[in-house]
């Protein structure tokens, strides 16, 4: 893959019937030599405490080893491995991406037999792809009661036909699951075991700072009881890979089967559920993600009071409030979250929230960021009344809402194809505006964009290049539901619109734009009035 190619990747856990990320040569580098007549530097004394922080600073500062960590925590660690109903991959793309002749080649051969209990040969002794009708993956987790409950990533065990806990002495537990929450990417684990186990404690992801040091346990590549460290890089990570994203980033060292293990802050708790990581190759290149604690603890517990999760619902879909948005509505700043539709049966409908209003506190806590308004009403106990900070028209306003509980029923998606219509499909009567040619709705329109019955408007049938229009995603098909926070149903209600935008002064006019019955807000640049 070209370096320039670079993904976020949920921590895989390690497949053993796939190949492993290739290895990257890195060239020795020889540094000049000192020049000859260069007066030695005076010896001087090692300066003391060099990291005792500044007055005021987090105590979280290096130890001078992690070792003390390492040893009371490395028992709370274990390699989590699963077999999967299906035949194992065969042929070559089963087999380590390691060059012949490599001296890993036998270390991957004989790890391979290991896992599979071949010892030194048989079971696919040759290095070839698992024998077995099951392929087996590893992954890492650890123990949070000594009753023998397990944290882990969801991912790590999905589809699993089997899951085994294997414990940092070499014990091997069967492992059940009690509950997994695939928003989150967490999953909670049962073992029974004869003797009780050592549990970690949950930390305060809240109270570490960036800059502190961070340390992390797992299972990579297979290689159990593994330690690396570094600092938590950021907070608040978005990576796009769920409606609750806010992750930890880390420099400490994870790779593919550290998916599931505890990232620890230096007095010992868990700050963190390694989970994915930022890389080209797929291996580390040291910017990890972890679910921090302060996320994964309220899972965990409702998993394993109940096996499942309930979350709030407001019952609104949002979007950002961009600059060009905030302008069109004549906001001061770009904080809250856009409400694009309003479910009919919801909370937010009925306490009398509407389309275009800008959600900015919820309850006590401010929505700055539309991501996090998610996140704290999935958090918000079901049942209870909490007042919603809007802004409508440009005033604000409180509303109470009484929270919901979201319905677990998979979104309707309705993507645009490859076979739709062409780029112009202009018919007769239709206007250039803004940059688009529009039309009014007809029932040969209808059908040959698939609008449905209920939605009104004015249908995009073509999209002027390297136009506004093109550079904000609009497309064929494109229904304009409102502009300016009004319905439009001809080129004159359209022409209205702009002209009472043009009057307030607005550089903007904000559109409401409906794609296959998702609604989302689209400000476009005003033109100049000619003449």
């Amino acid at each position: 893959m070209p370096h320039s190619s670079v993904l976020f990747r949920r921590l895989p856990a390690l497949a053993l019937s796939t190949a492993l990320a290739g290895a990257v040569a890195v060239p020795l580098v020889a540094f000049p030599a000192a020049a000859q007549d260069a007066a030695p530097a005076p010896v001087q004394a090692p300066a003391q405490s060099p990291l005792v922080p500044a007055p005021g600073a987090s105590q979280n500062y290096a130890p001078p080893s992690f070792a003390a960590l390492a040893r009371s925590q490395v028992d709370t660690v274990v390699n989590i491995s699963t077999t999967q109903g299906g035949p194992a991959g065969a042929g070559p793309e089963a087999r380590p991406d390691v060059p012949p002749g490599s001296p890993l080649e036998e270390f991957f051969r004989e790890f391979r037999n290991r896992q599979r209990g071949g010892g030194g040969g048989g079971g696919g002794g040759d290095g070839g792809p698992p024998s077995g009708p099951h392929g087996m993956a590893l992954g890492s987790g650890f123990i949070i009661d000594p009753s023998g409950l397990v944290v882990t990533n969801h991912h790590v065990v999905a589809e699993a036909a089997e899951i085994s806990v294997t414990l940092h002495d070499g014990t091997k537990l069967a492992a059940k699951l009690v509950g997994s929450d695939a928003p989150t990417d967490l999953a909670l684990l049962k073992v029974e075991s004869s003797k009780p186990l050592t549990a970690a404690r949950w930390g305060d992801s809240d109270a570490v700072q960036v800059g502190d040091w961070v340390v992390a346990i797992g299972n990579p590549f297979g290689l159990g009881g593994s330690v690396t460290a570094g600092i938590l890089s950021a907070r608040a990570r978005d990576i796009q890979q769920g409606p609750y994203d806010d992750y930890l980033q880390t420099d400490a060292s994870i790779n593919r089967g550290n998916s599931g293990g505890p990232l620890y802050s230096t007095d010992g708790g868990v700050i963190g559920i390694n989970t994915a990581i930022y890389s080209p190759t797929g291996g580390s290149v040291g910017i990890g993600f972890a679910i921090p604690s302060s996320i994964a603890k309220p899972v965990i517990d409702q998993l394993k009071d109940g096996g499942k999760v309930r979350r709030g619902w407001l019952g609104v879909q949002v979007q950002r409030v961009t600059p060009d948005i905030a302008e069109s509505l004549g906001m001061a700043d770009t904080n809250g979250a856009l409400v694009t539709s309003v479910a009919p049966d919801g909370p937010a409908a009925a306490a009398g929230i509407r389309q275009g209003d800008v959600i900015t506190r919820f309850g006590d806590k401010p929505v700055e960021q539309m991501r996090q308004l998610p996140r704290v009403v999935a958090s918000a106990a079901i049942g209870s009344t909490v007042p919603l900070g809007i802004v409508r028209g440009g005033s604000p306003n409180s509303v109470p809402v009484t929270v919901g509980e979201l319905r677990n029923e998979p979104q309707q998606l309705a993507l645009a194809g490859s076979s739709g219509p062409p780029r112009s499909a202009q018919p007769d009567g239709g206007r250039t505006v803004l940059g688009l040619k529009l039309a009014p709705l007809t029932p040969g329109l209808r059908e040959t964009f698939s609008i449905a019955a209920d939605v009104e408007g004015l249908v995009v049938t073509e999209v002027g290049d390297n136009s506004p229009a093109s550079e904000r995603g609009l497309d064929l098909g494109d229904v304009i539901v409102e502009a300016g926070q009004e319905p439009v149903n001809s080129p004159a209600d359209l022409d209205a619109r702009i002209d009472q935008a043009r009057s307030q002064g607005r550089k903007t006019l904000l559109m409401l734009v409906s794609r296959g019955g998702d609604l989302r807000y689209v400000p476009l640049p005003l033109e100049e009035k000619k003449g």
